[in-house]
């Protein structure tokens, strides 16, 4: 398992067992910066292979118009499992998933073993 820290202490970015783990701080407002720098620990750990991305949306309180923007890019993430929990999230994600058309398949989830499947192909 290797781990990278979010510039600016926003969470971290793990890799394990072939995906990347997104763990956001808790209460984090996701700006245009803190998307620029997820992305760039994703880009540290990935090297430039291609990896499926589970992000926990879990402890975000919103996002950004142009953390947005940053996450529809191509990149070097494969799929992305959005995991949320409650009604905030699967609003951030939904908005997301209407306003953009991400570079990756994107799909949103409330259970982190269908997310896994779902990543995995399986």
């Amino acid at each position: 398992m290797t781990e990278v820290s979010i510039d600016g202490a926003r969470g971290t970015v793990v890799l394990r067992k072939g995906v990347l783990h997104v763990q956001w701080v808790q209460g984090l407002a996701i700006s245009e910066d803190a998307a620029t720098a997820v992305m760039a620990a994703v880009k540290k750990l990935s090297g430039g292979r291609p990896y499926p991305m589970l992000v926990d949306m879990a402890a975000a309180t919103s996002m950004s118009r142009g953390a947005r923007r940053v996450f529809a890019r191509p990149s070097t993430v494969e799929r992305v499992a959005l995991l949320g929990s409650s009604p905030v999230d699967r609003a951030m994600a939904n908005f997301f998933l209407s306003m953009h058309s991400p570079a990756a398949p994107t799909r949103y989830f409330t259970c982190a073993d269908e997310a896994m499947t779902w990543l995995r192909g399986e």
